[in-house]
């Protein structure tokens, strides 16, 4: 028998082994794909010389996340955050720029300037405190109780009808708009303000960082150093029932609730069952990555500058194409996420040229090409886009989930991102990642939820250490 078995090579699941395997445990990872990563790859998708992120790009969460803190990710891969985070175009030449300097963002606002920096000022003053409030349960109590409060009060101001805040115009509000759309749901709403601020918060910290060579650097670090301390990685493994897995004093899941009482079966308790069963899944994205002759041409310079760019126009038109997308519609004018790597990787192109990596919103399980949509919104904000297009390609709603099953219809979240699986995810407990003895969850689908972070393979390793083998937390620096 061997110690622990992950089964799910995404970045949770090598968290978790990187945790395992530092304790001096005999661990062994099983991934159903021929390549590790989940989310985190980085593959050549349409023209040689391009390379582009399969799944997620921008990592705010990577140099923030507590986890990563520890790991030392940012002394093993080279993470670079452009000096504006994200920026939101309007019609004309206009854009809402949010740069790392809050400051120099609020000074831009105008007469929103202000009630920017009194939004953000408080959070941004302890973003470490508020990283551990929110990336660990709410019981029994949150680990800074105060901050939690300033950041329930600003859900409130944020995410109920007659937000956004206290703005007048419409900058302010749009960028709002673009991150807290990040959630997929609908606008105004308590749990897109929750995860939104916070991703708006790290703008104006550590930056959203793209890490050089693509996605795929962050999850090569965390392999390397499993296998460094002893773990097997297994590729192309599938994993149907604990049947198909060496006997194991603890497994931990890197899957979606349902698959793990698939695999599990009956050694999962029935509380958990029960959940699993009620869990949500959203709605999701459809990807288009682009190989271009040269930049983009946005209409307002300042959009080259940053890193994310969020396509949809004004709050009140953002929130329409969400509106449309939890009707089921595919919206007529998508939000649109766009990642320029280029800006800060010269390595994803050859000389001169650029990638270009982007989703739209649809709804769940859509197989839509959506390509011409994107362009259009693209057209839309930086004329003269369609002539720098070298070749595109698209992956569907539901070729996301062929090439991630935990990416459930193409819901990127893995959950929907509802006030109740903010805080039951999937269950209300202080221990969510124990889902019956010897047996963890340790994917999105719990606490803390999606996003590139490691958290959730940390805290299940972390409990499985004292549950299992009642052995402490292994220093995990580099």
């Amino acid at each position: 028998m061997i110690d622990a078995v992950v089964v799910g090579a995404g970045i949770n699941g090598l968290a978790a082994a990187v945790v395992l395997a530092r304790a001096g445990l005999d661990v062994e990872v099983w991934e159903a794909n021929p390549t590790a990563g989940g989310g985190a790859r980085t593959l050549p998708l349409n023209e040689p010389g391009f390379v582009h992120d399969w799944g997620s790009a921008v990592h705010p969460m990577a140099l923030a996340s507590p986890f990563f803190r520890a790991f030392g990710l940012a002394e093993r891969i080279e993470l670079t955050a452009p000096e504006a985070s994200y920026a939101q175009p309007l019609d004309g030449r206009h854009a809402a720029v949010a740069w790392r300097d809050l400051g120099r963002t609020a000074d831009e606002l105008g007469r929103d300037g202000p009630a920017w920096r009194r939004l953000f000022a408080p959070l941004a003053g302890r973003s470490a405190q508020l990283l551990d409030t929110v990336m660990a349960p709410m019981l029994p109590m949150p680990a800074h109780p105060l901050l939690a409060a300033r950041l329930g009060l600003r859900m409130a101001r944020t995410g109920l009808p007659g937000a956004p805040w206290r703005f007048s115009g419409d900058a302010a509000p749009a960028l709002l708009a673009g991150v807290f759309a990040h959630s997929i749901s609908p606008l105004p709403s308590l749990a897109a303000a929750a995860p939104g601020l916070v991703l708006a918060t790290l703008a104006h910290t550590v930056g959203w960082p793209i890490p050089h060579g693509g996605s795929q650097a962050i999850t090569d670090a965390l392999m390397a150093d499993a296998t460094a301390h002893g773990a097997r990685i297994l590729l192309d493994h599938r994993v149907s029932s604990v049947a198909d897995l060496p006997p194991a004093r603890a497994v931990l899941l890197d899957t979606s609730p349902r698959a793990l009482v698939a695999i599990a079966g009956d050694r999962v308790d029935s509380r958990y069952r029960r959940a699993a069963a009620h869990f949500r899944h959203g709605d999701a994205a459809t990807k288009v990555d682009f190989a271009l002759r040269g930049p983009v041409p946005w209409a307002a310079h300042d959009v080259s500058r940053a890193g994310t760019v969020h396509l949809g126009g004004t709050w009140r038109d953002v929130a329409q194409g969400e509106a449309d997308v939890a009707a089921g519609r595919h919206a007529k004018r998508p939000y649109v996420l766009v990642s320029q790597p280029g800006l800060v990787d010269p390595t994803r192109a050859p000389e001169g040229s650029q990638t270009l990596w982007t989703y739209a919103h649809v709804p769940a399980g859509s197989d839509v090409d959506v390509r011409e949509a994107v362009i259009a919104q693209l057209e839309r904000f930086a004329p003269g886009f369609r002539d720098q297009i070298i070749a595109s390609s698209v992956t569907t709603a539901r070729d996301l989930e062929r090439g991630d099953a935990n990416l459930v219809g193409g819901d990127i979240a893995t959950g929907q991102v509802s006030l109740r699986q903010l805080v039951a995810r999937p269950v209300l407990s202080r221990a969510p990642w124990r889902a019956g003895p010897g047996i963890y969850l340790c994917s999105a689908a719990t606490t803390p939820g999606p996003g590139v972070h490691g958290m959730a393979g940390f805290q299940a390793a972390r409990l499985a250490l004292q549950d299992v083998f009642g052995g402490p937390t292994p220093d995990l620096a580099p």
